[in-house]
């Protein structure tokens, strides 16, 4: 078990060298396949859970999570209305301590009925609670998300990378942060572009969020607690609670928008 300083050490150094290559190989340092789990096979989703508000865990309605071509794709063309159907794809098995990859790729055209916040708007969580305790009419999870935008075409910038806290509260710059989403320092990146995210978790301490190679955001701290999330079990409900550990989802809200090359490697 490496301890606190060693794993502070470990992001670091993984966030500083980025894709430095190995002296022997040529190859990535940090990119032997023995140390990493592919956690999407590219072929079905037999290792994920879907949750959709409005149905129960394991109901995959309008076969909104699908896989072709290798890709985890999100879509809506088996909906009629949007419905707040909020959904979320979770891997069957929860972490602690990871350092988490994967590519994203915003496409289509949002759904109608979604809120305008959604468009072109998605992400993944983590150290959310167990889909099957979330109830059927609960909206989100109680969880952390990396939450990935891109630019409108207007030429305002839209960071992707981004934290949003359904449920719960972190500490960034030493003090509890009191907004829902706090914006990363990344660079815009336009629809139908491959973006890559990853997300590097210490249990309850340092989380550190990382688009295209750049860290973007650090934070720490994370706890259950403050709003948004609605309809939730009472008895999960801990405020305070340290969020030391949780399942790892990927989100629809709206936008269609693929997934591909998610893989893990755990740090504890």
């Amino acid at each position: 078990m490496l301890n606190y300083f060693s794993i502070v050490m470990l992001v670091l150094f993984l966030s500083a060298c980025g894709t430095s290559k190995d002296a022997k190989t040529g190859g990535d340092a940090e990119e032997k396949t023995e140390e990493w789990i592919q956690l999407f096979n590219g072929k079905d989703l037999n290792d994920w859970i879907v949750k959709v508000h409005h149905h129960d865990a394991g109901v995959n309605f309008g076969n909104t999570f699908r896989v072709e071509d290798g890709i985890i794709k999100v879509r809506y063309d088996q909906y009629e209305d949007f419905n707040d159907q909020f959904s979320h794809l979770y891997y069957k098995t929860p972490f602690s301590h990871f350092h988490l990859k994967l590519e994203y790729h915003f496409t289509g055209e949002l759904q109608k009925g979604a809120p305008d916040y959604t468009i072109l708007n998605s992400g993944v969580m983590y150290h959310s609670q167990d889909p099957n305790t979330i109830l059927k009419e609960q909206n989100w999870p109680i969880s952390i998300e990396m939450q990935f935008l891109a630019g409108l075409g207007d030429g305002k910038p839209r960071p992707t990378g981004n934290m949003c806290s359904p449920g719960t509260e972190i500490v960034y710059e030493g003090k509890i942060y009191d907004g829902h989403c706090l914006n990363s320092s990344s660079k815009t990146y336009d629809k139908d572009e491959w973006v890559k995210a990853e997300l590097i978790v210490l249990g309850d301490s340092l989380i550190t969020h990382i688009i295209n190679g750049d860290t973007v955001l650090q934070y720490s701290k994370p706890t259950m607690g403050g709003g948004v999330v609605q309809g939730y079990d009472s008895t999960l409900w801990q405020v305070g609670k340290p969020l030391k550990s949780g399942y790892i989802a990927l989100q629809s809200e709206g936008q269609p928008i693929d997934f591909r090359n998610i893989q893990l490697k755990k740090l504890d």
